[in-house]
């Protein structure tokens, strides 16, 4: 999803290295293999992309240029499945390929199905700019699969809006509700019958299989993401070993280190990356000394960050917030 989210940044000419520098990561970010951002990166992203861009509707604008999810597993399942609903049915068992911040479930009401789009966590359910842009990005995708044919009834939103809602309404096609319980897309329970030209019974089945073992890979994954929250916990109190965060998590320090193998990573890569993450969004959005920001990353002394951090950038600390807050306030500037 951030990769499509990035073409179409670019595409509205949005400065895409103000928005990364501010959070501590570069544009080859996007192109990590496997990439999976945490859900609380999504507030920071989305605020940063405003921030940047002046635009408070970059979400709704976005989403309008986000280009067709085309060439990955679940479009193959789409297609290869006799019609949309059965293509639908298969491929929410495999969404997270496509987002780790949203899940869908799916009913049929009277003449119309409904997708409900919840979100991982209760902030990203009322984001905005997500919630939006997400929504515009799945009825591209279904239009691309359907030849076309697929069209909105009616979406519901959990966020407000004070302001902008015919503009909402015009851009989606169909009426928009605000302030509702839940996200939901809704569409003509016909379109559920929608054949697909390039059925193939054995297709699917390889396809099927190919999305579990992708799915597979990704909840070995899952530990990663599950140590750098203890990392973020434990950075200040100079605590941050294998053990201990073996301990927080209930397992044995060799169980935690087979997992991370098995991911592909292993304890001190995980820690060496969250630190430089790190320290790249406190260098390039706040003021912050440096003797703090190495507390904050919980070096033990300013020496060893410095070499830290030249051996991982290629700059000083004191090089990189010169050159990410200069591009901060030509953006400020303009």
């Amino acid at each position: 999803m951030l990769r499509l989210i990035y073409e179409a940044m670019k595409k509205k000419g949005v400065d895409t290295d103000a928005v990364f520098s501010r959070l501590g990561v570069d544009e080859s970010y996007v192109y990590t293999d496997q990439l999976r951002t945490p859900h609380s990166a999504q507030l920071y992203f989305w605020q940063a992309l405003e921030d940047v861009s002046g635009d408070p509707d970059i979400g709704l604008h976005l989403g309008q240029l986000l280009p067709a999810y085309k060439g990955q597993v679940l479009e193959y399942l789409f297609l290869s499945s006799p019609t949309f609903g059965e293509g639908l049915r298969r491929a929410q068992n495999y969404q997270r390929l496509l987002s780790d911040a949203a899940n869908t479930d799916f009913f049929i009401e009277g003449d119309n199905a409904c997708m409900v789009l919840d979100a991982a966590c209760d902030d990203v359910r009322r984001l905005k700019h997500f919630n939006e842009c997400f929504a515009l990005g799945l009825i591209t995708f279904f239009r691309s699969i359907t030849d076309g044919q697929f069209y909105p009834s009616r979406v519901e939103f959990e966020h407000s809006r004070e302001q902008g809602q015919e503009h909402v309404a015009e851009v989606f096609g169909c009426e928009v509700v605000f302030g509702a319980e839940e996200n939901r897309l809704y569409f003509p329970v016909s379109l559920l019958q929608h054949t697909s030209p390039h059925a193939e019974p054995e297709l699917l089945d390889l396809h099927e299989r190919f999305a579990s073992e992708q799915v597979a890979r990704l909840e070995k994954k899952d530990i990663v993401g599950q140590v750098e929250r203890i990392v973020a916990e434990l950075l200040d109190s100079g605590e941050v070993t294998l053990d201990a965060v073996a301990g927080r998590l209930g397992i044995k320090p060799r169980t935690l280190r087979t997992r991370l193998t098995e991911a592909e990573t292993s304890f001190n890569q995980v820690l060496a990356e969250f630190r430089y993450r790190l320290a790249r969004q406190l260098l390039a959005t706040t003021d912050e000394s440096i003797d703090e920001i190495v507390y904050l990353t919980g070096f033990s002394e300013p020496s060893t960050f410095y070499r830290a951090f030249k051996r991982w950038s290629g700059m000083t600390p004191i090089e990189y917030r010169r050159t990410a807050q200069g591009k901060d306030a030509m953006v400020d500037a303009m």
